[in-house]
């Protein structure tokens, strides 16, 4: 007598025979539902659910997450493509039922009420949410997702490098880093803090006559140096000379103030801030395109000057 061993999708047949089942992977396949919340949405006793949710495990069609005393069932991701594939024919041949859509207006009132709490959560935390997320995630929390639009095949230049901060912050996300600094002090210091990551480079040398070969980056980032420059037009010039057709620039600086006597002797700034006009104009004469310059709302825990962002492309 010979003897085969069923295949798994044959297995998994006879657990979308049954219309309970069917009803709750129509609705874990959108969301995370618990018992209680599949039993308020199907409209069936807890012992009727748990037993389908039962089978539905065994045969691997859902996974459940524990948390606390709750477990969220959802689709289990890592069905196969048969299984895929099958239950894609299913779906479109019981979507169109009105139990179906009954099931799914009811979800909706059920994730309508999450939605609600979390809306309170944020309502009676929101003066200290910036706090909040800060001690969670660290100061970086803001600026890792603009972070992730670097593509992983650019060269990146950091220009007016200093320490080396952002140099660091940048890495993980491009194929090169490039930090330019004319400072050897500065140098010294982001050498110590790059020292263990692999794709960056330090370059000494003024951004008026950058160390950089033409069209050598994809991504040029001036935050917070240009008004210690004496010739800024130079500097953009340089930019777009090292930048590679269609390459972009970041720009961060500071809008014009009147505390130029302080920041002049003791910091040694150079120029007291940039007029939206005048970086246009300069930017349009150093051959970028599509330049915008945006003011940033204020910090308020920064005690500088307010900031203005500009963008531009080669």
């Amino acid at each position: 007598m010979n003897s085969t061993v069923a295949p798994p999708i044959l297995r998994r047949l006879g657990a979308l025979g049954d219309e309970t089942r069917t009803r709750i992977l129509a609705l874990v396949e959108r969301s995370e539902f618990t018992v209680n919340e599949l039993c308020s949405v199907l409209q069936l006793a807890q012992p009727t659910i748990s037993r389908h949710l039962k089978t539905l495990s065994s045969q691997e069609w859902v996974e459940a997450r524990a948390d606390g005393r709750n477990r969220h069932y959802r689709l289990n991701p890592g069905l196969d493509d048969p299984a895929r594939a099958l239950w894609r024919i299913v779906r479109e041949e019981i979507g169109r039922g009105v139990v179906y859509s009954a099931d799914a207006e009811r979800a909706r009132a059920v994730l309508d009420h999450r939605r609600l709490r979390s809306a309170e959560f944020f309502a009676e935390t929101a003066e200290r949410w910036d706090e909040m997320r800060a001690e969670l995630f660290g100061s970086a929390a803001g600026l890792a997702p603009l972070l992730g639009l670097v593509e992983s095949s650019w060269v990146v230049g950091d220009l007016g490098s200093g320490t080396g901060a952002l140099t660091a912050r940048l890495a993980p996300f491009a194929r090169r880093v490039i930090g330019v600094d004319r400072s050897t002090e500065m140098l010294a210091t982001a050498e110590v803090r790059l020292a263990d990551i692999d794709n960056t480079e330090l370059r000494r040398g003024d951004l008026e006559t950058l160390p950089l070969e033409d069209e050598e980056l994809d991504l040029a980032i001036l935050a917070l140096v240009l008004h210690y420059v004496v010739d800024p037009p130079r500097v953009l010039d340089e930019v777009h000379r090292a930048l590679t057709p269609g390459g972009r620039l970041l720009l961060l600086d500071m809008r014009p103030h009147d505390r130029r006597g302080r920041y002049y002797e003791e910091m040694g700034h150079i120029s007291p801030g940039f007029e939206r006009e005048r970086i246009e104009v300069w930017l349009s004469e150093a051959g970028f395109e599509d330049a915008r310059v945006t003011f940033l709302p204020p910090d308020p825990a920064a005690t500088g000057p307010l900031l203005f962002l500009a963008s531009a492309r080669a």
